[in-house]
């Protein structure tokens, strides 16, 4: 006897679902009609009869739509579920028309039908409804995973988010939850004067971030273009032309890098500028805001990531980047100024550097290695060596240094911000230093002047504050996701070698 495959057992329950269909159109019943005239939800009956008795039954007539996730005792209850929650119909025969319950046998888990009834709740004390009518809505050919709960394959989950979506609502709530932050974003930015901007993604020049770009082509133009690392230099450029004093986007940017838990190719980010400040406010901003959509969506600003308890209530601490480092391994690199010196010093407690690492470079190594781990609760690190941020101004009392700040909150990044370098004469400096300083094998660090930024300069940019902040790494932080991919939608994978389709 031939064992049957997973596959040719999804084949066969395909071809039974396609004979079904197959009989609903030879009775004349249209398995994909237009539209639907639904009149509630499940979240909105099981509020509005929350108070509804054992055993009562109310008149009034509802239309409800959905997807059917059980079916027991051949159809006559049904556990259908919509976006906001879920409902159980009762189906009898002493309620529908002889053609209906015929209709019933033509019903699978996963079809959406749409239903007309009263509201009753059951003896035992679940509200249901009386359905007096149904109609299909969507007749499906693939059936849904029996045991989708505790899949260890979370590969298929992230390639097959819909059926993820569908079976497990905590998901659900989860992208709903982002869909809020975000809006709580906007809301706090927009109620404070803020003006909503959109800069291209389809950039000449890659800047405004040290990043591997993605590469395309224009065909019209006949030129090489690159998709958004970063909307800053576009940015900044508003804020020359006076368009506002407060602007910011949230937009997708892309990086042609790794992909790990905290990485995705493509991301969310919000950045915004602010003229007449500098990262004193910025760092006043980033607690306000990231507190007040805490606050807001989940109605505290503690929380708890993967076990460990985070108060974003601020103000949050601030230490500098050199004084952090010192904290975690005794080494004071504001006493080690040259370049060989630091890699001497990191060496002797593991941290691997290259050749022409600069002085900055070696320090942020060390820090990302020795310090990062460490902090856990919200801290602003604060004045990052120069030639490290070739975006902000030097410090106003050490040259060494920028008025640059990172904040951390569970040893992630979440934003990044300046005292903006507004000095056409010192940004084309560090701008030509970058290129010309560039490896061969060094694919992030730009490879061009941006020529036309550097001319917006020219013509003065007030001086201002800016920060960006990761919405997708804040998005894990304020749901417990332990993966970016738990937070997009449909996040960058490597294609599968096996055919998918049935």
């Amino acid at each position: 006897m031939t064992q049957k495959t997973p596959h040719s057992s999804l084949e066969t329950l395909r071809n039974t679902r396609i004979q079904k269909l197959n009989d609903l159109i030879d009775i004349g019943v249209n398995p994909y009609p237009y539209t639907y005239d639904r009149t509630a939800c499940a979240a909105e009956l099981h509020e509005n009869y929350k108070e509804l008795p054992a055993g009562d039954e109310d008149s009034k007539v509802y239309h409800v739509a959905g997807r059917i996730m059980a079916m027991r005792n051949t159809g006559m209850f049904i556990d259908l579920s919509d976006s906001s929650g879920k409902i159980q119909l009762f189906i009898h025969k002493d309620n529908v028309t002889e053609d209906k319950i015929k209709l019933l046998k033509l019903l699978d888990v996963g079809d959406i039908i749409g239903v007309c009834g009263t509201i009753r709740r059951t003896p035992r004390g679940e509200l249901s409804i009386k359905v007096s009518d149904f109609k299909i809505l969507s007749k499906t050919l693939l059936p849904l995973p029996e045991k989708w709960h505790g899949l260890t394959d979370t590969e298929t989950r992230y390639r097959q988010r819909y059926l993820d979506m569908i079976m497990n609502p905590e998901v659900r709530e989860t992208f709903l939850k982002r869909s809020r932050i975000i809006s709580e974003i906007r809301n706090y930015l927009i109620q404070r004067g803020f003006l909503e901007v959109e800069t291209p993604m389809l950039q000449p020049v890659a800047g405004g971030a040290a990043a591997r770009p993605f590469i395309t082509y224009h065909n019209s133009l006949d030129m090489q273009m690159y998709l958004r690392i970063a909307p800053e230099l576009y940015l900044k450029r508003l804020l020359v032309g006076g368009l506002s004093e407060k602007i910011f986007e949230i937009n997708r940017n892309f990086r042609n890098e790794g992909i790990s838990p905290k990485h995705n190719p493509e991301f969310t980010m919000l950045e915004l500028y602010q003229a007449y400040v500098d990262y004193n406010e910025m760092m006043v901003l980033t607690e306000n805001l990231i507190s007040t959509v805490a606050k807001n969506v989940l109605g505290t600003t503690e929380i708890e990531y993967q076990g460990v308890k985070i108060n974003l209530a601020p103000p949050w601490q601030r230490i500098t980047m050199i004084g952090a480092v010192k904290k975690y391994t005794d080494i004071d690199f504001s006493h080690f100024l040259s370049a060989p010196e630091a890699a001497q010093e990191a060496g002797k407690i593991g941290v691997e550097v290259e050749e022409g690492d600069s002085w900055g470079l070696i320090i942020d190594k060390v820090f990302e290695a020795k310090v990062e781990p460490h902090l856990i609760q919200p801290v602003h690190i604060i004045d990052y060596p120069r030639d490290i941020s070739p975006l902000a101004k030097p410090h106003r009392d050490d040259s060494r240094l920028t008025e640059r700040f990172e904040t951390r909150v569970n040893g992630w990044e979440i934003a990044n911000a300046f005292s903006e370098l507004t000095d056409p004469i010192d940004q084309r400096r560090r701008f030509e230093q970058q290129v010309s300083s560039r490896k061969e094998t060094d694919f992030e660090t730009p490879s061009e002047v941006d020529e036309d930024f550097l001319r917006s300069l020219e013509y003065g940019m007030p001086p201002a504050g800016g920060l960006g902040i990761g919405i997708d790494r804040l998005i894990m932080l304020l749901t417990g996701s332990a993966s970016i991919r738990d937070v997009i939608s449909f996040p960058t994978l490597k294609p599968r070698q096996e055919q998918q389709n049935p």
